[in-house]
């Protein structure tokens, strides 16, 4: 039998960090697995709007995880602060100041705006920064239009409160409670994607996710068996298309997948 102890998807300590991913960082963490966007990524000078079909403005590099990743999904999903210029702001308007957000800071241009991406222990807000607003300047918060303002306005709300709770001095650490059941399951359907890429079998995966011990009686434990495999093929879904719906982008066409999409 095979020995994958050395091999990078074995280890669930590797994928810890997915504990503490939101949606637009998990659907990343799916993509960049596929194998059709590895390749459109090295074709992307000779194809620079292919990342269209993805989902993506620009072309992200899928060695980067989503702690160093930092892609722009079109459309913005809902957490996405937009922020502008305020042309007629009252006295003491609040303004923008950029080393005021809290956290560590990552700027990009996404090839139609600025985006300000700020993380803190337990914590990720993304800004959208129109074109015209500079550092001191009095500024608002705008929402697009939809059939649906009350959640997307709850969303806003939310990033605003992150922002305004961290407005004080960000902890180096914090403590968190265990983590929860979605969460746990996404790190196991990353590692169970990770194997099954590599080449490992369904008993392998479950080793690697449960132990030996508990793989002891793989045969006549269909329980661990059919757990595995729906983790297996959960992954695949997720990534050929499902991470669309983590990353709040609208669903393919019926009968297409992003990587067939606008191909000849």
């Amino acid at each position: 039998m095979t020995d994958h102890h050395t091999e990078p998807w074995y280890p669930t300590a590797a994928y810890l960090y997915v504990l503490h991913l939101d949606g637009p960082a998990l659907a990343w963490e799916y993509l960049r697995r596929h194998p059709d966007y590895q390749l459109d990524w090295l074709r992307r000078r000779r194809q620079p709007d292919a990342a269209h079909r993805w989902g993506l403005r620009l072309f992200e590099d899928p060695d980067l995880d989503a702690r160093d990743a930092h892609p722009a999904w079109f459309p913005d999903h809902d957490g996405v602060l937009q922020v502008h210029p305020d042309a007629d702001p009252p006295p003491g308007a609040g303004a923008f100041e950029f080393w005021n957000v809290p956290g560590r800071k990552h700027l990009v241009h996404d090839g139609k705006r600025l985006v300000l991406t700020a993380h803190w222990p337990g914590c990720c807000v993304r800004l959208a920064l129109a074109p015209g607003l500079e550092d001191g300047m009095a500024c608002l918060y705008a929402m697009r239009t939809c059939a649906t303002p009350c959640a997307r306005y709850r969303a806003l709300a939310a990033g605003l409160d992150a922002l305004s709770a961290a407005a004080g001095a960000v902890p180096a650490a914090t403590v968190r409670a265990r983590p929860t059941t979605a969460a746990l399951q996404e790190l196991h359907t990353l590692q169970a994607l990770d194997a099954t890429l590599a080449g490992a079998s369904l008993r392998e995966v479950g080793e690697g996710l449960f132990g030996v011990d508990d793989v002891a009686g793989w045969y006549s434990d269909g329980g661990l068996r059919a757990r595995v495999r729906r983790l297996v093929q959960r992954g695949d879904a997720l990534m050929r298309g499902g991470y669309r719906r983590l990353a709040q982008l609208p669903p393919l066409e019926k009968g297409r997948s992003a990587s067939s999409a606008d191909r000849p």
